[in-house]
């Protein structure tokens, strides 16, 4: 991912689906393009590692901080390559 957004939501009665909708929603209004990955802490998606979001994946990463979403576009040309 070369360019993402940084989205904070520790809202309690939002799930995960919504909160990841909204952060894609407005990484779209920001950078007029559709996002297909987001990073969040690993505790946010419960040890399961990854998971779907309409066409966003959403993986568990340890850098990300808990409430934090890191949306953006993934290159899937460069994923097939490596």
């Amino acid at each position: 991912m070369k360019k993402g957004l940084l989205w904070f939501d520790d809202s309690a009665g939002i799930d995960l689906d919504e909160k990841v909708n909204q952060a894609a929603c407005r990484y779209q209004e920001k950078f007029e393009a559709v996002p297909n990955v987001c990073c969040v802490h690993p505790s946010t998606i419960g040890g399961s590692g990854e998971q779907q979001v309409g066409q966003v994946r959403v993986i568990a990463s340890p850098t990300v901080l808990r409430h934090h979403f890191f949306v953006g576009c993934e290159d899937i040309s460069q994923e097939m390559a490596g």
